[in-house]
């Protein structure tokens, strides 16, 4: 969820405690109530729509690691037709790019597990909102009907400390729900010399793991 969905809904929550106070001593808290409970109706919409944004993500995510391990596995039946066809070129190339494709594999896997995470993490806020929502409706009711049944005027009903007990903790149980936030990871410099020397270490390697698969491969031809 995005900073500023997450502090709108913080706001609508802990902020409608505060409104619905204020409008004891205005004498309006129906109005003030009634008005919190659409707004928490536009925030689960918001989230809703964040949530298909995830799911969105994680589908292509699952696509493109579909077909990344579908490639990798029709480049492995080329190198063997390379290598057969005596284009050891063509076969190294052929590794090099299958070397590409399973180091992106673990970043799409790792991107999948997010997603569902993520997924798992809105539909929670949802449920919460909803029950908020609830409870709020209940309250509006409880609030009626103890005027009602008084016959008293909205702003000594209003005041009733059962109900704004009530209130405070279904947005204390709500407050719990939105502190499920995590942090902000920093990344580190480095040296333009040693980064030149990581990168040609990396060549290196990359080289020689691609001489390793291709004796590998001819040696099970070979075979």
């Amino acid at each position: 969820m995005s900073e500023g969905l997450s502090s709108r809904v913080g706001r609508i929550i802990s902020g409608g405690l505060n409104a619905i106070l204020d409008a004891v001593e205005d004498a309006a808290p129906d109005a003030v109530m009634e008005q919190s409970i659409r707004e928490i109706d536009d925030a689960i919409e918001e989230v809703r729509s964040e949530l298909g944004r995830v799911i969105a993500t994680k589908h292509l995510a699952n696509k493109k690691l579909s077909d990344k391990n579908s490639e990798h596995e029709d480049l492995a039946e080329k190198i063997e037709i390379a290598l057969s066809e005596g284009r050891e070129d063509l076969a190294e190339f052929a590794v090099s790019h299958q070397l590409d494709i399973e180091a992106q594999i673990p970043v799409l896997e790792q991107s999948i597990a997010e997603a569902a995470e993520k997924e798992r993490e809105l539909e929670g806020y949802v449920a919460a909102l909803q029950a908020r929502k609830r409870e709020m409706k209940e309250e509006l009711k409880r609030f009626r009907d103890a005027r009602s049944a008084a016959k008293i005027d909205a702003s000594a009903d209003a005041a009733n400390p059962s109900i704004g007990h009530g209130v405070s903790q279904a947005t204390r149980a709500f407050e719990r729900v939105m502190e499920r936030q995590g942090g902000i990871s920093t990344g580190s410099m480095t040296e333009p010399k040693t980064a030149a020397q990581l990168q040609e270490l990396e060549k290196l390697a990359r080289q020689n793991r691609v001489n390793e698969r291709l004796a590998a491969i001819k040696s099970r031809m070979n075979k």
